[in-house]
């Protein structure tokens, strides 16, 4: 059990966080729904029927889809795009799919080499790609249950101020979703640009997301 803790020990403690977090997420989003509700002179719900409500939906969901775009392009960016001296980034001259040799696939694939690695048919294919896909399926995802339990908050609210509702099609091209979307990507993008350029001036010591502490500024895709 020791070994299996340290051994993934990075994903369990953000795991534990994520988890911490969504708690306090909860209790502070549910005191604010309530204050709202308070405000415009309606009935308080318990702490259970907001955790069902789309409101809490909606702000859980529009931050994972912001997070898993930004892995999503993040996996695809940096199979063509680069950044010289960024640990972040490959080498320039690496820049592309790579070939079949450097990646360790079909028949040059090892005995260690995930089985369907050797697969030169359409298992390989969708293996080779399997880490982009499935945080682009995430995302796609998470952005529809956004979308959707923005429908039902958007429309409550409409509601209570006797209006009428709108369709999903209607919401996803309003203001209010494109303001709610946006204000996380911007965020998102933001923090992975600043990533890939301040690594290459600025180190940590014994990060793997950091070049070594005397590697020159130029050094590219090394890792301490």
């Amino acid at each position: 059990m020791r070994r299996f803790l340290r051994d993934n020990s990075l994903t369990l403690a953000f795991g534990i966080a994520f988890l911490l977090a969504l708690v306090g997420q909860a209790v502070a989003g549910h005191a604010e729904f309530n204050n709202q509700l308070a405000t415009d002179n309606l009935e308080q719900v318990s702490f259970a029927a907001y955790l069902a409500s789309s409101d809490f939906a909606v702000d859980v969901t529009e931050n994972w889809q912001s997070e898993y775009l930004q892995f999503f392009l993040y996996i695809f960016a940096t199979v063509w795009l680069v950044q010289r001296g960024s640990p972040e980034s490959k080498e320039p001259r690496q820049a592309g799919t790579e070939s079949d040799e450097d990646q360790k696939v079909g028949a040059h694939a090892t005995a260690a080499s995930p089985r369907w690695a050797a697969d030169t048919g359409w298992r390989g294919t969708v293996f080779s790609r399997s880490l982009g896909l499935v945080m682009g399926s995430l995302f796609l995802l998470s952005w529809l249950a956004q979308s959707m339990a923005g429908t039902a908050a958007y429309n409550e609210q409409q509601l209570r101020q006797l209006q009428a509702p709108v369709g999903w099609a209607q919401y996803v091209s309003s203001a209010d979703f494109w303001s709610r979307t946006l204000q996380n990507w911007q965020s998102e993008l933001l923090a992975v640009a600043s990533m890939a350029i301040l690594s290459v001036y600025l180190r940590q010591r014994g990060s793997p997301e950091s070049k070594p502490v005397g590697a020159s500024h130029q050094d590219t895709g090394a890792e301490g």
